[in-house]
C-alpha cells in the first residue's frame, strides 16, 4: 500500500483529492481544508463519493482507519495513497486545519 507523509502531501498543493473517513462529529470539530468527509462508518453505501480516475489521499484523526480504508480501496481498484499520521500529524506538523463551533 502507497502511504505519503502529511508534508509531502501538503507539498503537492491544491486540487488533490482528499478524505476524510473520520466520523462527522470528529470532521464537524476541525478539518483540513479542501478535504471531502466519507466516514468510515457509511464508507461502503458511500463509495460514490469517492473520485474516481484520479489519486485519492485518505486521512483519518491518526492513519488507522485511513490505512484500512486505503486498502479497501485498492483492492476496489482506486489508486489510493494512506495519509501517515493523519490530521494529527497535520496539525502537528503546521498545516491549516479549519475549526467549527460546536453551537455551545
Amino acid at each position: 500500500m502507497k502511504s505519503i507523509s502529511v508534508d509531502d502531501l501538503a507539498a503537492l498543493g491544491p486540487g488533490v483529492s482528499i478524505i476524510d473517513v473520520r466520523e462527522e462529529d470528529e470532521y464537524a470539530e476541525a478539518s483540513v481544508p479542501g478535504t471531502r468527509n466519507v466516514p468510515l462508518s457509511r464508507f461502503q453505501q458511500s463509495m460514490g463519493d469517492v473520485p474516481a480516475g484520479k489519486t485519492v489521499y485518505v486521512m483519518c484523526a491518526s492513519g488507522g482507519r485511513s490505512s484500512r480504508t486505503t486498502a479497501h480501496l485498492v483492492a476496489e481498484g482506486y489508486d489510493a495513497v494512506n495519509v501517515m499520521g493523519g490530521i494529527t500529524e497535520w496539525y502537528r506538523n503546521g498545516h491549516p486545519v479549519t475549526y467549527r463551533a460546536n453551537g455551545n
